[in-house]
């Protein structure tokens, strides 16, 4: 961390050169004066390598935390310790109840009619097959819509094989497109009488890595074993089928329920200067997959949102509100430590000014979008006008705050959306590949300047981001 701290002289007169103070004669609503910290938090990161020392150390010193696995306590112990030894004003954990879930083996190879073996990988919460595995012929569809619509003639007592590629985009809306596949798929194959799903990994790389992630089951409907295979294998697989309609997969799968345990989520606060009892909160997750080590997906939101934070908190002066970080629990396996933080905040959720989480790996920020009322739109964007000097343009109010933070929305709690590039970050998620050596410090620098500037600017607003109720105006 030898970069970390500056010469206070210096930190001050860069600050004086790039910003000024926000005149105390300012209205509720008009539109605010850039504060000189905006510009001194930008310098700090930038000229920081905190987050980096952070990610490294996660994913050194502990690695893959699968939640409810023992590394998913010491991942609690290490973020406590770290929150502690930088400083925070407070920190504290909350306990969230986790299923536990152990992926055992899995292997699986073409015996019928060109003998090969393939690269798979459980699917999480999957159960295991029978000891001996399964034998069955494939059925192949393009789509969970596709399957949906087929036959239950055409699926029972085969192994379905949802074969939809992810498109390759910026904002990474191509997952959301083909992950349906992924966590609904047992289920609608069951439905139909298959014995196994195995699915494309939903990812956009060439390597011949299979990517897991959540599935689920329904109550109702027989669990059948769920695998992704790498997509070089969906392509063999393809070339298959193209030569001979009965291609016979071979199955054989361990995963197992351990119950239920209790992880946490982390807490760290930077305590306001005048408003306290009101949040500006940044999150991210610090459980990961258990195949690589958790460096994008997501060592490197907790690096951003820690650092970022450890900046405000190094301030001559805080700003009003209190800076809120939150690392959640279990995030992979159904965002529990989201539903957690709302029901052991519920009564201080009319409190929260604003919502942001970093979520999607260590791309560069190229844009922030909100969720805020439509009436201060304007302002909020007069407000964020410094960001730009970071690359950081203003976008529209979209903002779903990504992952928990999506959340709070429904909870009346304005939200952001930092949109980091995302072109590469299918090719590694929740694969082997999900390394530290994916992480470049500058762009994580970046980040981390663009949720300092946001969190400071959002806890020393003087706007109106929720819409005014009734019961709110005075008579």
């Amino acid at each position: 961390m030898k970069h970390y701290r500056m010469s206070l002289l210096a930190s001050l007169l860069a600050a004086n050169l790039f910003g000024c103070q926000v005149q105390s004669g300012s209205s509720h609503n008009a539109p605010q004066a850039t504060p000189a910290p905006v510009a001194l938090l930008q310098q700090q990161a930038l000229a920081s390598d905190l987050g980096y020392s952070l990610v490294e150390s996660l994913t050194v010193e502990v690695g893959p935390r699968l939640a409810g696995s023992d590394k998913d306590l010491v991942a609690v112990e290490w973020a406590e310790s770290k929150l502690k030894e930088l400083g925070f004003d407070r920190v504290y954990k909350e306990a969230v109840q986790v299923p536990a879930w152990d992926r055992g083996e899995a292997k699986a190879s073409i015996v019928a009619p060109f003998p090969q073996p393939l690269v798979i990988t459980a699917l999480g919460g999957s159960v295991g097959t029978p000891e001996a595995g399964i034998q069955a012929g494939i059925v192949r569809f393009d789509s969970l819509a596709a399957l949906q619509a087929a036959s239950e003639a055409e699926v029972a007592g085969k192994i379905v094989f949802i074969d939809q590629k992810t498109e390759r985009h910026i904002t990474g809306k191509g997952y959301g497109k083909s992950v349906g596949g992924r966590s609904q798929g047992a289920v609608e194959a069951a439905k139909k009488g298959a014995v196994a799903l195995v699915i494309r990994s939903i990812g956009t790389d060439h390597d011949r890595m299979p990517h897991t992630g959540m599935m689920h089951y329904q109550d109702d409907i027989s669990r059948i074993p769920a695998a992704a295979m790498s997509a070089p294998d969906a392509d063999l697989v393809d070339a298959m089928l193209a030569r001979d309609p009965h291609v016979v997969l071979s199955l054989k799968m361990s995963p197992s329920s351990q119950g239920f345990a209790t992880s946490y989520n982390v807490i760290a606060e930077v305590t306001g200067s005048s408003k306290p009892e009101e949040i500006v909160l940044l999150g991210a997750h610090l459980d990961s997959w258990d195949q690589g080590t958790g460096a994008i997906d997501d060592g490197a939101g907790v690096a951003i949102v820690t650092a970022a934070a450890k900046l405000i908190q190094d301030l001559p002066q805080k700003p009003a509100r209190t800076v809120r970080v939150v690392l959640f629990a279990a995030e992979e396996i159904g965002l529990l430590g989201g539903k957690a933080y709302i029901q052991a905040h519920k009564q201080e959720l009319a409190k929260h000014y604003m919502a942001a989480e970093s979520d999607f790996g260590a791309g560069k920020i190229y844009r922030m979008d909100v969720n805020v009322a439509a009436t201060a739109l304007d302002e909020v964007k007069a407000l964020a006008a410094p960001m730009a000097n970071n690359g950081v343009a203003f976008g529209d109010n979209g903002a779903s705050g990504g992952s928990e933070v999506s959340m709070l929305p429904a909870q009346g709690v304005p939200v952001a959306s930092l949109r980091q590039d995302g072109t590469d970050y299918f090719d590694y998620h929740h694969t082997p590949n999900d390394t530290l050596d994916k992480i470049d410090a500058a762009a994580l620098a970046q980040n981390i300047a663009a949720y300092a500037q946001f969190a400071y600017l959002m806890a020393d607003s003087r706007l109106q981001l929720r819409p005014i109720l009734s019961q709110d105006v005075q008579e």
